[in-house]
């Protein structure tokens, strides 16, 4: 156990595997406080022919598995996850600079496309347990306005697919068939479901009151 899950004492600690804070604010928006954020870097290339969803997957996994109190068989629990876009087999990066970004909206324009973000959990005893969660969203036809508008925005920086939903981007959706919150980044139906069923304290933690 890390020195930052200890210090909560009886309580299952719970580690967000993860540095997004979208990821974050969902877990608070349900009353699940992480004890500790602590991110895992892998290397998060996709391998030749690999598809969208099975890529989430993996590196979902992988970022768990990375965590040190994982490979010490800690008792913490630890959450990660990631979120891939993607148009048919092709996946879409996660845009760091504007050509990139712009590239995406225009393939996402008038189209639909799907995202996926795997979710992996490691509980005590060498227990793990991980899934997939499909989303399939259409973009409504972008007109150049509007992609140079977003742009300026610079919503786009670091997001799968070149857009974030819960922002700007929102206006853009013209259908959604799955989870929201998973194309936000962490679908919480399944995520509680995965916690719970490792034995992680889901429903107490959230009857608890918010510390001011």
């Amino acid at each position: 156990m890390t020195d930052a899950a200890m210090a909560h004492g009886p309580r299952p600690p719970l580690i967000l595997a993860s540095a997004s804070p979208r990821r974050l604010g969902l877990l608070a928006s349900v009353g699940i406080i992480p004890d500790a954020v602590e991110p895992t870097h892998i290397d998060e290339h996709e391998i030749p022919g690999e598809l969208p969803g099975p890529l989430a997957l993996r590196l979902a996994q992988e970022k768990a598995m990375a965590h040190p109190s994982v490979r010490a068989g800690g008792d913490a629990f630890v959450l990660a996850a990631d979120t891939v876009v993607g148009v048919g087999r092709r996946i879409l990066p996660k845009t760091l600079d504007e050509a990139e970004a712009r590239r995406c909206l225009d393939l996402l324009s008038g189209r639909n496309h799907r995202v996926f973000t795997g979710i992996a959990a490691a509980g005590p005893g060498g227990a793990f347990a991980a899934r997939v969660v499909e989303t399939r969203v259409k973009f409504k036809r972008l007109s150049q306005p509007e992609i140079d508008a977003y742009i300026a925005s610079g919503e786009w920086h670091g997001k799968a697919g070149g857009y974030g939903i819960q922002g700007r981007a929102g206006c853009f959706v013209v259908n959604l068939i799955g989870s929201f919150t998973g194309v936000v980044g962490l679908p919480l139906y399944e995520t509680s479901n995965l916690l719970a069923g490792l034995g992680y304290p889901v429903t107490e933690r959230m009857g608890e009151r918010p510390t001011k």
